[in-house]
């Protein structure tokens, strides 16, 4: 019999190229779909003796991430990192067939993780890294079916408002972290108000990379070379500390946990996760207020998309300013 009832559906077993040719075998769910995919086959056999059935795919979803890591990943600066995180998000979703995964078995992993406690900008970035794995492994022909994550949405994150220092109280920081151990974390901070640099991008700093007036930022988070001016101030500044210690090329040694010391000192409040990058954002909040442009800004800071600047705009002195003589109660004297 072509058809039979089986456990799991209905199993079509037929020859459609007759007894010398290869025998097809699928389980459907019902039998009409059953029956559809048998007169399917053989209509396919008919206008094409020579066709087969393609082979079945045995990759799991870990060896679609191993293709990802080695034509592409391995050049990426977190590429490791990542790698190991697709690992295990692999292994927790049991590793299944990687043509068989679904955006449902993604979603019910990703639910399961936030009732763990993890947040929802984590699973955002799961999901972007998943969904660049089967981009690239399409791109260069390793998959040839569609992405499955494409239309599952990420959650809609709610904007925080950006944190950032008051003039009094970056003074009363500058003098907290002169007060540690460190005789580098003033120094690394100051650069970071001064030009907008991430604190390892700082910290991490070559004395060939200071030269006239500028500083050539090098080792960034999105791999592109930025350059920001300095003041002739605290060029001479970084060229006497760089001859005053003993690190070859480098500027300085760690100095995160004593910029950490230093706000203990000062008794600052930050917002969770803005430590040192609270230093980034007064940078460019004080920029802004101090009527600096946005386009001006993007480039400062190295940001990709306009989008991750613009949230520093309510901060211009002439932001959406006609609201206050556009307004119907402005027009009848009444404010």
């Amino acid at each position: 019999m072509a058809i039979k009832q089986v456990k799991t559906g209905w199993q079509v077993n037929i020859q459609p190229g007759g007894r010398s040719g290869k025998r097809v075998k699928k389980t459907l769910p019902t039998k009409a779909e059953a029956l559809a995919w048998e007169r399917h086959i053989q209509a396919t056999v008919q206008r094409n003796p020579d066709w087969t059935p393609p082979k079945k795919d045995a990759r799991r979803l870990s060896d679609l991430v191993d293709l990802w890591h080695r034509h592409h990943g391995s050049g990426l600066k977190d590429g490791e990192s990542r790698k190991r995180i697709l690992l295990a998000m692999c292994n927790a979703m049991g590793n299944p067939f990687a043509d068989k995964f679904t955006p449902d078995q993604f979603a019910e992993y990703r639910l399961k993780r936030i009732d763990a406690g993890l947040t929802p900008n984590t699973m955002n970035r799961e999901q972007a890294y998943l969904r660049a794995v089967f981009n690239e492994n399409i791109r260069l022909e390793h998959w040839k079916k569609e992405n499955p994550l494409t239309k599952l949405r990420s959650f809609k994150i709610q904007e925080r408002e950006l944190s950032y220092l008051t003039n009094p109280q970056i003074k009363v920081l500058l003098e907290s972290l002169s007060q540690t151990i460190s005789s580098d974390v003033n120094l690394v901070a100051r650069i970071c108000l001064a030009t907008g640099a991430r604190w390892g991008e700082a910290e991490g700093l070559r004395i060939s990379q200071i030269r006239n007036g500028v500083i050539q930022f090098v080792q960034t988070k999105s791999s592109k070379a930025r350059a920001v001016p300095i003041t002739q101030k605290l060029e001479t500044e970084l060229i006497s500390h760089h001859e005053s210690n003993n690190l070859g090329e480098r500027l300085f040694e760690a100095a995160y946990q004593a910029f950490r010391d230093g706000v203990k000192i000062a008794k600052l409040i930050l917002p969770k996760g803005q430590l040192t990058h609270i230093l980034r954002h007064t940078f460019a909040s004080h920029f802004v207020m101090n009527g600096g442009n946005i386009l001006a800004l993007q480039k400062i800071l190295g940001h990709h998309s306009l989008a991750m600047t613009i949230r520093y705009a309510h901060l211009s002195p002439d932001h959406l300013q006609e609201t206050k003589r556009l307004n119907p109660l402005a027009k009848l004297n009444l404010c």
